[in-house]
């Protein structure tokens, strides 16, 4: 591939909040985005919830919600060891403004993890573009890489915290793929990676549906990453970060590998060790139909 370069929900976060400190626990923030799209779909409150019940079962854990974008009172992003963003991307990215580009940067000096998933990691070209590089060592940049639903099946798995415990699986949703990248992909390891079949660029040209860039590549039989993980430079700051161009679709949240992946992403952004067998979360039917968004 081709590289230039208000609130807060209640969840049990409160119930927990008396043990937040202690230096074994991990606190993880989770930027839910507004509502977006039809139901069921880019429930990112719901799923934001979901994931924060998961990482609740992991010892030392301490997950935060922010519902509706970026949070009113920053005081939130204090003590996290991981940061994850969930949320409707380009212009109505939550975190593309100067000074919350500047308060993440900070935070990704200190060594604090990143994570985005689903349009989430998209933002527009310039600073926040090499912001995400920065952070997540990849983005989805508009008229380069492309966001077709499609049905990928996912066989092998590189060596790597992320992908413990995970068996091989196929799931429809809108994979993005053909992301930007740092130089060289220095530092990026791709998790899931595929060579899409040719049916994903049966659009037209258009900012997320097509380019003669992509077609090249995909006519090349080149993988395409659509999900790595990012060792970031020690000289800024190290820490680790991840993307995760899944997750259109709530449902899939019930998928068993699929959810391991993101839940044992976040772990391993905080600098927590991942479960041999991975983030192993039983989940019942009924809670995938719960905090969904009234749309």
């Amino acid at each position: 591939m081709m590289n230039p370069f208000r609130w807060l929900c209640p969840v049990m976060f409160l119930t927990l909040g008396a043990g937040v400190g202690a230096a074994a626990e991990k606190k993880i923030v989770l930027l839910a985005g507004s509502r977006s799209h039809g139901a069921g779909e880019h429930e990112f409150r719901a799923g934001c919830l979901f994931l924060a019940d998961c990482l609740r079962t992991v010892p030392g854990m301490t997950p935060v919600v922010v519902s509706n974008g970026w949070p009113a009172d920053v005081s939130v992003f204090a003590g996290a060891a991981a940061v994850i963003m969930y949320a409707d991307g380009g212009q109505g990215h939550p975190a593309i403004q100067p000074e919350r580009l500047k308060l993440i940067d900070g935070l990704v000096r200190k060594g604090v993890g990143v994570g985005a998933l689903h349009y989430g990691v998209e933002v527009p070209v310039g600073d926040p573009g090499f912001a995400m590089l920065r952070w997540t060592g990849g983005y989805f940049e508009a008229f380069w890489s492309v966001n077709p639903t499609w049905k990928a099946e996912f066989k092998q798995f590189p060596v790597h915290p992320i992908t413990r415990g995970v068996q091989p699986f196929a799931m429809d949703d809108e994979w993005y793929y053909h992301m930007r990248f740092v130089p060289d992909m220095k530092g990026v390891l791709p998790i899931l990676s595929v060579v899409p079949p040719t049916a994903t660029l049966d659009r037209p040209d258009g900012p997320h549906s097509g380019n003669p860039f992509v077609r090249a590549s995909v006519a090349k039989g080149e993988p395409q990453p659509l999900m790595w993980a990012y060792d970031r430079p020690v000289e800024a700051g190290g820490g680790r970060g991840f993307g995760f161009t899944g997750g259109h679709y709530h449902r899939n949240w019930a998928q068993p590998e699929f959810r391991k992946l993101v839940l044992n992403a976040i772990l391993w952004s905080a600098h927590v060790d991942v479960p041999s067998a991975g983030v192993s979360v039983e989940v019942r039917p009924a809670q995938m139909g719960t905090n969904l968004d009234p749309k």
